[in-house]
C-alpha cells in the first residue's frame, strides 16, 4: 500500500497534498539521513543536488525499504513520532547488514 493511500484524503488541495508528502519525505530523511532536506540543504548550500542524490547506494536501498515500512506503519495507525523512532532503528540495522556484506564480499573478492 502506498503513502498517498493512507495518508491523503480525495478532496485535499494540490498545494495540500505537496506538503503532506513534504512531511512524510522529512520523516524518512531524518530517519535515515538524520536530517531534513532542508536542514541538508542548508549545511550544503553549493551542492547542486538534493540529500537524496548524494545519498550512496546503500542509502537508497534503505530508503525505499523504509517507504514500504512507513506505508504500513501509517496503516497501523502509528504517530508520525512512533513512525520515525521505529524507522530510524530499522534504517540502522539494515546500514549495518547492507554495509558489514559489503565488506564480507570485499574480502572474498
Amino acid at each position: 500500500m502506498h503513502i498517498k493511500e493512507n495518508l491523503i484524503p480525495l478532496l485535499l488541495t494540490k498545494e495540500k497534498t505537496n506538503f503532506i508528502y513534504a512531511d512524510e519525505a522529512d520523516l524518512l530523511n531524518a530517519a535515515l539521513f538524520g536530517k531534513t532536506a532542508k536542514q541538508w540543504r542548508i549545511e550544503n548550500p553549493k551542492a547542486e543536488g538534493n540529500i537524496r542524490d548524494e545519498a550512496t547506494l546503500e542509502q537508497l536501498v534503505v530508503l525505499s525499504n523504509l517507504e514500504s515500512i512507513n506505508a504500513l506503519l501509517i496503516q497501523q495507525g502509528l504517530t508520525q513520532g512512533e513512525r520515525l523512532m521505529q524507522l530510524n532503528t530499522i534504517a540502522i540495522s539494515q546500514m549495518k547488514s547492507l554495509l558489514g556484506n559489503m565488506n564480507l564480499n570485499k574480502l572474498n573478492e
